[in-house]
């Protein structure tokens, strides 16, 4: 933690994301790029007979780690323009090469290109903590897959499933989300070099209007940094569509965190679950025995911000005019960079508390069986029909009993359900029998081989081709 306490410091710094995604979103990641960039071009330009010589590519290279940043701090006082500042730093640790740093290039050829390549490091970081946290779910949900547990519709007790299967539907949500990103990463492309326009008049003034020169430097410049193509028109600027495209994708993996941890927080309040708590951690100032939620309110908490943060790079896509402008800049420098970070500290939570799930069978065996002689009354039926009983007439006294029972059970006593059954001679069935149909695995239907299937089919194959960036944990500092 940062040890400055006289100005504001975000605490996506100081308090959530995680070195890595803090260190994409860096200035040294940031301006060693635009060197890389540089380079990359100075590079292309001399294989394609410009004046520019190895010699000058070679000493651009040797300094794209060591910034003068002070050096580019005082230019840019001087002249207010952060590009040049820079291209004039560069020029004075590279002498000989200082004539032909950007040549032909525009401001964006470094800004636009570099936002990309962070926007594509990042994804493949949030791609890792997706992975693993599906890793941490897939273990809980083979474990508790033929755990019997109530089910909610409208948030009232509904048909059973099993713990293991409500873990598949956050996993399934997380899978959706992993083919999103592996999308985006997929199908991200660089600006290249395209001019202030987007016509490429510059370099077609270089190379004397040899068009296969110039898309060929384009296409050398891609592969250097690792792309496999460059937009294929632009103006000035890659389009801010690609900024929502990617936002929308990091708010769905907030859209799907929130509702995890607002599932856990409920089944929190039920005591069938609980995320992580460590011995010393304390739950309230001013209620010992507390134990908050307090990890999965962060989750909530950090995903609303990344949802409406999405809408930041959608109303700047729709208000750029013509070739650009530079209403985009000052907002998208920080909702971008907030997003990951916002992104980042989620899936650090859903680590660290995926993890650690705590499980209470017994409190869960409780609630179900409370609940479960209503939902056996079907089964109840066709039994006491079999052994004789007139369905419409059974059907009427179950109705009956079970609004009885559940009078009881809201006036403090316990469920009766079953004994009012057995006592009544027109059902012509017994405690044993009744007893034998509340057995909760009668009612969880396919939920077992659900949990198998998903994991065998759709999660397993995942795992196994990204075995090497298993593992992954995550501490939180606060």
């Amino acid at each position: 933690m940062s040890d400055n306490r006289n100005s504001y410091e975000s605490p996506f710094c100081t308090r959530y994301a995680s070195p890595e995604m803090q260190h994409i979103f860096s200035a040294d990641k940031k301006f060693t790029t635009w060197r890389k960039l540089w380079v990359a071009l100075a590079r292309g330009e001399m294989k394609l007979g410009l004046p520019v010589t190895q010699e000058q590519v070679d000493e651009l290279e040797a300094h794209i780690n060591d910034i003068n940043y002070d050096v580019a701090e005082a230019r840019e006082k001087e002249v207010r323009h952060d590009v040049m500042s820079h291209v004039y730093a560069y020029g004075v640790q590279c002498p000989k090469a200082a004539g032909i740093i950007h040549l032909g290039a525009t401001s964006c050829y470094v800004g636009d290109n570099t936002d990309i390549i962070i926007m594509k490091d990042a994804l493949k970081l949030v791609r890792k903590k997706i992975i693993n946290v599906l890793a941490n779910l897939a273990k809980f949900a083979e474990q508790y897959k033929s755990l019997p547990c109530l089910a909610y519709t409208h948030l009232q007790p509904a048909q059973p499933t099993t713990v293991g299967k409500r873990a598949t539907l956050w996993m399934n949500e997380l899978l959706m989300d992993l083919e999103e990103v592996e999308y985006r990463i997929d199908n991200l492309k660089l600006l290249g070099q395209k001019g202030t326009t987007g016509t490429q008049a510059s370099f077609v003034e270089l190379f004397g209007g040899d068009s296969a020169k110039i898309k060929a430097l384009e296409k050398s410049i891609a592969e250097e940094m690792g792309f496999s193509a460059c937009v294929p028109v632009s103006g000035q600027t890659y389009s801010r569509k690609v900024d929502s495209q990617v936002l929308a994708t990091l708010s769905g993996i907030a859209q799907t965190c929130s509702k995890f941890s607002n599932d856990l927080r409920l089944l929190q309040n039920f005591e069938e679950m609980a995320e992580p708590f460590e011995k010393k951690q304390i739950g309230s100032s001013a209620m010992p025995y507390k134990r908050n939620p307090m990890r999965s309110e962060r989750i909530t908490s950090l995903a609303r911000y990344v949802m409406i943060d999405s809408l930041n790079p959608a109303f700047t896509a729709g208000t750029q005019w013509f070739e650009r402008t530079l209403d985009d800049s000052a907002n998208k420098r920080v909702s971008v960079a907030e997003a990951f970070l916002g992104t980042d500290a989620i899936l650090n939570i859903m680590l660290n508390v995926t993890d650690g799930l705590e499980v209470y069978p017994e409190m869960i065996k409780r609630r179900l069986m409370s609940k479960l002689p209503f939902m056996a009354t079907e089964n109840i039926m066709m039994r006491a029909v079999e052994n004789g009983g007139n369905r419409q007439e059974l059907h009427e006294k179950l109705r009956v009993h079970s609004q009885a029972a559940a009078l009881v059970i809201k006036q403090g006593g316990e469920c009766d359900l079953p004994e009012r059954i057995a006592n009544d001679p027109a059902f012509k069935i017994t405690k044993d029998e009744i007893e034998e149909l509340l057995k909760p695995e009668l009612y969880v239907g396919r939920a077992p081989e659900q949990v198998e299937e998903f994991l065998a089919e759709f999660i397993d194959p995942i795992l196994k081709a990204n075995k090497d960036i298993l593992g992954e944990k995550a501490e939180l500092s606060v």
